[in-house]
Parts: C-alpha cells; structure tokens; sequence
C-alpha cells in the first residue's frame, strides 16, 4: 500500500473518531438541556423587566402555544406591558374569541395596548377591544364588525352534466348547506339564526371594549370597514399613532419606562429554542465537513 493511501486511511479513522466524540457531546449536551428544561418554572420567562410584543398577521386561527404563552405572560412578573401589533384582515370567530379572552386575562392584571397597522378588520379589530388604548394609523383599514358564511351551490351545473349526486343525512338540516342542492328556507332560517349569534357575540365584545351601548355598536356593525381617522371620529379606536405613540402612553399613563426592552413573545421554551438552534448548527457543520473531505474522496479515489 502507498503512502498516500495509508495517510488517507489514517484521516478516515481519525475523522471516524472525532465525529464519535461530536456525537457524544451532542448527546450529553441535549441531556443536559432536558434537565435544566425540566427543573424550569412553567410559568417563567427569561430575561428581567420588559414590554412584551405580540404581532399577529395573516388569519386569525386558534394557536394552542401562543395562548399558553400569552397566559404565561400574564403571571409574569418581569411582563409590565403587552403591546399587540395588528396587520391581519380577520380570521375564524373561534380563532379572534380565544386570543380576544387571552389578551382579556392579561389585560386584569396589567397594561395593554393595541396599534393596528395597515388593517385590523373583522377579527382582526375583535382583538383590539382587549386594550386599554386602541392606536391606529389615519390610512388604517379597521372595522368590519360582522360574521360571514359562505357556500356554493353547483347543483345546477351538474345537472348539465348529468351528475346526480347521492346524499344520505340523518336530518334535512344536516346538509345545509350543500354544494349538491340549493338552500331551502328551513336551512336558510337555521344558518341565519346561527350568524346573528355570532353577530351578537362580536358587538357585545366591541361594547365592552369601547364602553359603549350595543346599540350604538350595532350601528356600526353591518360589515362595514373604516379608515383609521373614521373610526377615532366613530369612537372605534382611541388615536392616531404607532408603537412609539404607545410606549409614550405606556409611560405617561401607566408608569412603563420607555427605556425598557420590547421583546416579542414566544411560543418555544428557552430549551427548546436553544436545542433547535444548536441541532441546525451541528447538522451544517457534519454534513459540510462530510461532503466536503470525506465523500467525494470515499466515492472516488485516483490510484497512484
């Protein structure tokens, strides 16, 4: 055997070796993380005293983890305020209901604002009655305080066709509505009594958040969207403004220093965020040093 064959021999056992011991100090790594994560208080949050911000974008759907983390903040001592970040058109009811009651939680024990971004409609605006100050920007689309449901029906289509679809329901109400037959009036009636509960639901949620009659809210409430300055002329939000607007309020009218730091809020433990980040390190730095010496030279080796 060459020379140069045995040392490359040599780099393999030797790579074999230090790749072991990486292994080993992965795993004692992970251990390690997996008892400091398990001796940690469920309820603590790193860091000392800061705002904590929640952005909420795109739908609105229920998040099993931000709700945790939400009611996480809400016994969190170092949390002196929550400022949640509206660009969103709305979402489902039962998505806006749950984060609508989690802010609400939060918002018993300490300071909440809401500033709305571009748009904040539907259950987007639901989530800002919560606050205790409602900022938007003059050019805000908000607003939109209703319920929709939509269907299609296709039966005619399918007629042409010559598709005669096959239904077995245990009710006459179970299959409304259908895309396979048009809604009759008894379906019509039950669907709409179900939409102006949720209706109800929405409007009692915006009286209580802006202090007002239902009745005065429902004058506002056919569905309707408002620009920001419509709606602080319409008394749907508080002011003009952003996040700075906010923490001035936050420090003038609840005693928040403007000097603490504003930290988003997380839904992944320390732990486990420390873990993810660790594991895509290691896994770049195998796979690079692997394909970069060892395989290609695995592959193919030129005889001397």
């Amino acid at each position: 055997m060459s020379l140069e064959a045995d040392l490359l021999a040599d780099r393999r056992r030797l790579r074999r070796r230090l790749t072991f011991w990486r292994l080993v100090a992965i795993a004692v790594f992970f251990g390690a993380l997996g008892i400091a994560a398990a001796m940690q208080a469920p309820g603590a949050l790193p860091g000392g005293q800061h705002v904590l911000r929640l952005p909420v974008s795109g739908t609105i759907t229920e998040d099993r983890r931000l709700l945790q983390a939400l009611d996480r903040a809400a016994t969190d001592n170092a949390v002196r305020a929550v400022v949640v970040a509206i660009d969103s058109p709305g979402g489902t009811m039962a998505g806006g209901e749950a984060l609508h009651a989690a802010l609400r939680r939060i918002a018993e024990r300490k300071p909440v604002v809401a500033v709305m971004g571009a748009t904040a409609a539907s259950a987007g605006y639901m989530i800002a009655m919560p606050a205790q100050r409602v900022f938007a920007r003059e050019a805000t689309v908000t607003g939109s305080i209703g319920v929709l449901l939509q269907s299609f029906d296709i039966s005619e289509l399918m007629e042409r066709a010559g598709i005669r679809p096959l239904t077995i329901a245990s009710g006459p109400l179970k299959d409304q509505p259908s895309l396979f037959r048009p809604l009759t009036e008894e379906g019509r009636a039950a669907l709409d009594r179900v939409i102006q509960d949720l209706h109800s639901q929405f409007v009692d949620m915006v009286a209580a958040g802006r202090h007002m009659e239902a009745a005065r809210v429902r004058t506002y409430a056919d569905g309707r969207v408002f620009t920001g300055r419509q709606a602080l002329e319409a008394g749907l939000v508080d002011a003009i403004g952003g996040e700075r607007e906010a923490r001035a309020w936050l420090a003038a009218e609840r005693q928040v220093p403007e000097s603490l730091p504003i930290r988003d809020v997380q839904t992944r433990g320390t732990a486990e965020r420390l873990v993810s980040q660790v594991t895509e390190s290691m896994m770049k730095t195998l796979l690079s040093e692997w394909l970069g010496v060892d395989a290609p030279r695995a592959v193919w080796q030129p005889r001397p």
